[in-house]
């Protein structure tokens, strides 16, 4: 799981309005308008999934220590 959380830090969203953002820092509304619609197939998705998850449960705080191992996060 440890490396999941990883991936949300240093992956980026591929496409759309917040192309170029880690997944761990895109907005909850977006994580959750996702979660409605229907989140696209593959790792990005179970990402997408897992971040949703993690955000609506006010759980953002435990990828703070992950910040800083290699991902794009500034």
């Amino acid at each position: 799981m440890s490396e999941a959380l990883l991936r949300l830090v240093q992956t980026e969203m591929p496409y759309g309005k917040y192309k170029g953002t880690p997944i761990a820092d895109l907005p909850g509304n977006y994580l959750n308008w996702f979660a409605r619609e229907g989140f696209p197939p593959g790792e990005l998705g179970r990402l997408l999934a897992l971040m949703q998850e993690i955000d609506s449960n006010g759980l953002r705080h435990l990828l703070a220590p992950l910040r800083g191992r290699g991902g794009p996060l500034r």
